[in-house]
């Protein structure tokens, strides 16, 4: 007899049964439609099944084959960071009204997600500068595709400029959009990790629809917002900001310098790093472009008796109104995770986050003084966040063999994307203590001179 899956109720009697009700004898039968040349005749070449105490060993045999930040310590960064995420995050996402609620159509039963959501714009605002936020989106490479979108249809011109200094992976994700909504990606090149803005004064043209930067770009520099702004004047071109919100605790807010569009991951403030994902992406932009969001915007009004309710509005999905006009076709969020950082960062408040961002800073840039007076080369100029590039006389690989053996998680390698031998994207984040940063310092005097 087959083993049954204790989870899976359909026992072989419970098979009988139904094939009886819809009136067939065999399972076979209800796949005649299927032409017998593209049917497999033989069994799947699979395992035997395992109970549940095998499943449960062989599945902890393999995570225990998994260094994690409990046993190791983490200096790499790239778009993913190691942060503190304070306990009751968890215990509020696993409550099961939130953990298995679905998208919030029915307002009268939904308040306390919607008002969850509500709130995660308004603190979005705040932190960026803009008018308005959505709900969220899946991460900060799909929110920049749809900014990009937005860019080109607002100002129906065909050409993005995008900084070399932006994730590489968030590139390559504007590439698809680009190909799909036919338009151009042209890249603007690096001076010192920075977006060289010799350059950018060249290449804008009357068929720029929007210029895409990083803040803190994604070698950990940090562009000159205003600067970069003052070159669009008269192009009628958008500037389109990427922000790492736990930064924009210290730094002068996008919205402030700007930006018209502004996205990113919400990943620093409450979401682990989950092995990449899933994350969380934000996107918030001025009024003018309201009604050309994607996704969802949760808005605030009054019930019939006057007090205050919460309800999703502006959904210019093709979901929900005519394709053509539709702006998006992203139909889904990252809700769940939404609330996870609208707790967490209700649960540190402003102080908190500040506090957070500048620990980053001051950490990173220690690491940065002491491998530079150890006589390691620093890529960087001071003007960078928590993370920057150091340059070693070995190949990244080696010297990242050699820190695991340390127990050290080293950088990510940057020397193809710099064209450079040797480079390394550090991070710094406020979970790594004194202690440990010297003893980074320590093994890389041994190991990577």
């Amino acid at each position: 007899m087959t083993k049954q899956h204790r989870y899976l109720p359909l026992t072989p009697t419970d098979r009988q049964e139904m094939l009886e009700v819809i009136g067939v004898s065999e399972i076979e039968a209800l796949l005649t439609d299927i032409p017998a040349e593209v049917r497999l005749t033989t069994a799947l070449d699979i395992p035997e099944a395992l109970s549940e105490l095998e499943l449960t060993k062989q599945m902890s045999s393999l995570a225990a084959k998994n260094i994690s930040t409990n046993e190791a310590s983490l200096f790499l960064g790239a778009g993913t960071y190691d942060h503190f995420i304070p306990s009751v995050v968890n215990h509020v996402l696993l409550r099961s009204e939130f953990m298995t609620a679905y998208v919030p159509y029915q307002p009268e039963a939904s308040q306390g997600e919607l008002q969850a959501l509500f709130e995660f714009q308004s603190m979005v605002c705040e932190l960026t500068g803009m008018d308005v936020a959505n709900s969220s989106l899946y991460d900060a490479f799909t929110s920049l595709g749809e900014a990009c979108n937005l860019a080109i249809g607002h100002t129906k011109k065909g050409r993005i400029l995008m900084s070399e200094a932006v994730h590489p992976q968030a590139r390559e994700v504007v590439d698809t959009y680009a190909y799909g909504m036919e338009y151009d990606v042209e890249t603007i090149g690096l001076k010192d990790l920075s977006t060289d803005l010799e350059s950018l004064k060249t290449q804008i043209d009357d068929d720029t629809a929007a210029v895409v930067v990083q803040y803190p770009n994604f070698f950990g520099s940090i562009e000159d917002l205003k600067e970069i702004k003052s070159l669009l004047e008269g192009k009628k071109a958008l500037l389109i900001v990427v922000a790492n919100p736990l930064a924009l605790a210290l730094l002068e807010a996008p919205g402030n310098l700007g930006a018209d569009i502004v996205v990113g991951d919400m990943q620093p403030l409450g979401i682990p790093m989950s092995y990449g994902g899933p994350h969380c992406g934000y996107f918030a932009a001025k009024k003018a472009y309201m009604r050309k969001l994607p996704s969802r915007i949760v808005g605030e009004t009054v019930d019939s008796d006057g007090k205050r309710g919460y309800v999703m509005t502006l959904q210019t999905r093709e979901q929900h109104i005519r394709r053509e006009k539709a702006t998006s076709n992203m139909s889904s969020n990252q809700a769940l995770f939404a609330l996870g950082s609208a707790v967490f960062m209700t649960a540190i408040g402003k102080e908190g986050i500040r506090e957070m961002a500048e620990q980053n800073l001051s950490k990173a840039h220690y690491l940065s003084r002491n491998l530079k007076e150890a006589g390691f080369e620093i890529l960087s100029n001071n003007n960078f966040f928590n993370e920057f590039v150091v340059k070693f006389a070995k190949p990244v690989v080696e010297v990242n063999k050699q820190l695991l053996a340390h127990n050290i998680i080293g950088g990510y390698d940057v020397s193809e994307l710099l064209a450079t031998e040797n480079a390394m994207l550090i991070c710094v984040t406020e979970k790594r203590t004194k202690a440990e940063i010297d003893q980074l310092v320590k093994c890389l005097v041994e190991v990577a001179n």
